[in-house]
């Protein structure tokens, strides 16, 4: 998932506070609930036949026999529609997308992931992997086919000694933050606590420490994948050192990733981190501050800024704000001079800006925060990165954030460079490396709808926006065109698609920002 610019989601009848992109501190929670006990599905009586979703959109007719041999063989649990839990296992954090697969398997080890993808190739099953579940784009879910499910797989190993991290494709980033930084130690991960690493780290994986330490996709030294083959492969850069280079940011194309083993770095002491709010009416200053800070930041600074909108029950009353969000991993004091340009914008409507633990920076007041938006809301997000920021765009998102409809959540830029930048475009298959800004607007609703109507509006408010970027981050929405791909993917996107047609020429693995094989003869 893309880390996003603080905000409040507003609407007639909720608001939610949200993690910044890059600095400042949830509200304080609960911690993140254990996984849910589900009923036991094996009691339950198979149908004599389960009518699912091909791959090309055809029907495919499984047998009662077929669905029992498969539950039979894992260890973990197969779930249909008429199960106990299932309704609960097929959701996503984004409410937009309210899908029914005909078939959820949860797998309890790898060993089932290689069973469950081998079913779905088997029978030519339209197939999704849900990691964490945060899903903004919705394609951890499908309609009619096979969603594969990591959220059981949760074994989460740290070795101080050696500053190794290793994390089973269900673990969530808070899980792994708390866990580390009891340790006194930290990997570059997203800033929303209930994501999943999984997919946040194939995609890239932005956030706090970027700029410091790289992308999340920068800090792994291995993976354990199933392919869609059914074949469990140990990668490195010695053991398939092309598939290696594929999951560093080439998403979910190449299998179901099922083990991650991250460098962690040092970082025991307080970090300055926090977020300034401003009158809407200071938009194009605060903005300019914020731009004109960046270009100058140390890689210890990171930042992000932009339009917030707030709700009822915020610290503010309800409307448009101009915010800046910082973290600074150095020591606070230094950080708190690096800021200092920002005191002309005159004092802020809200400052939060203090040193504090990075668990709290990162996870809330309590080491951990609570889902990012309560259940089924409906989300929608468009993101492009900036090689440069002109005033026209200025211009363009101050004119957007005017015109945006009631519903309107915020445009918000975060700022990459740094570590991400020392590392050349071709080392990885993540593309964008001099890319200086991420640029995301989005948009939050109850009413579903209004689903499509909404969605397409927030593409039209991102129009005037699109030619100043060029791709776009793969975490933040579904891919629209391949064109749109192949800006994300640049110099890179032929090597990604020989290596699609090498390790799943069939595409079974397409719910993602596909990179499509090219058609056998």
């Amino acid at each position: 998932m893309s880390a996003f610019p603080p905000f409040a989601f507003s609407g007639s009848k909720f608001s939610v506070s949200r993690r910044g992109f890059i600095g400042g501190a949830a509200a304080a929670a609960a911690a993140l609930p254990a996984a849910p006990l589900w009923a036991d599905a094996s009691s339950v009586a198979v149908p004599d036949s389960v009518v699912a979703v091909g791959l090309s959109g055809q029907q495919v007719t499984l047998t009662a026999a077929d669905i029992k041999d498969l539950r039979a063989g894992l260890s973990g649990q197969l779930m249909l529609a008429q199960d106990g839990g299932y309704d609960q296992a097929r959701r996503v954090w984004n409410g937009a997308f309210d899908r029914h697969p005909a078939l959820i398997a949860r797998p309890a080890n790898t060993a089932d992931v290689a069973k469950a993808v081998s079913f779905a190739r088997s029978h030519g099953l339209l197939t999704s992997v849900k990691g964490g579940g945060h899903s903004i784009s919705g394609q951890s879910s499908c309609d009619g086919g096979m969603m594969i499910d990591l959220g059981q797989m949760k074994d989460l190993q740290i070795d101080k000694a050696t500053r190794t991290a290793k994390a089973q494709g269900g673990v969530l980033l808070a899980e792994l933050d708390s866990k580390a930084q009891a340790m006194g130690l930290v990997t570059p991960l997203g800033t929303a606590a209930d994501t999943g690493i999984a997919g946040l780290t194939l995609g890239g994986g932005q956030g706090r420490l970027q700029r410091t330490h790289g992308l999340s996709c920068d800090n792994v030294r291995a993976y354990e994948i199933v392919t869609a083959d059914g074949k469990i492969l140990q990668v490195s850069a010695k053991q398939h050192p092309e598939l290696f280079w594929a999951l560093r940011g080439g998403g979910g194309n190449f299998g179901v990733v099922t083990n991650f083993e991250y460098h962690l770095h040092p970082l025991e002491h307080p970090v300055l981190a926090g977020t300034r709010l401003y009158a809407y009416d200071q938009a194009r200053s605060a903005l300019n501050a914020f731009f004109d800070l960046g270009l100058k930041a140390p890689d210890a600074l990171s930042m992000s800024g932009g339009i917030s909108v707030l709700g009822p029950g915020s610290p503010l009353p309800p409307g448009k704000y101009a915010a800046i969000e910082v973290i600074y991993s150095g020591k606070p004091a230094d950080g708190e001079r690096l800021i200092a340009p920002l005191a002309k914008l005159g004092k802020p409507l809200l400052d939060t800006v203090a040193a504090k633990p990075y668990v709290l920076a990162q996870l809330g007041a309590t080491g951990a925060a609570p889902p990012a938006m309560p259940a089924g809301l409906g989300f929608y997000v468009k993101s492009g990165f900036l090689n440069a920021v002109p005033h026209a765009l200025v211009t363009e998102i101050i004119h957007a954030s005017d015109h945006a409809p009631e519903w309107f959540a915020g445009i918000g830029m975060g700022l990459l460079g740094g570590a991400i930048a020392r590392v050349s475009p071709d080392a990885t298959a993540y593309w964008n490396r001099r890319s200086q800004w991420d640029l995301l607007m989005f948009g939050v609703w109850a009413d579903h709808t209004q689903d499509e109507h909404n969605a397409q509006t927030l593409r039209d408010l991102w129009k005037p926006l699109d030619p100043f970027t060029k791709g776009y981050y793969v975490n933040t929405e579904p891919s629209e065109s391949e064109q749109r791909l192949r800006g994300t993917y640049g110099d890179n996107y032929p090597k990604l698609a020989q290596l699609k047609n090498k390790y799943d020429p069939d595409n079974l693995f397409r719910l993602n920002a596909n990179v499509a094989p090219k058609v056998r003869g």
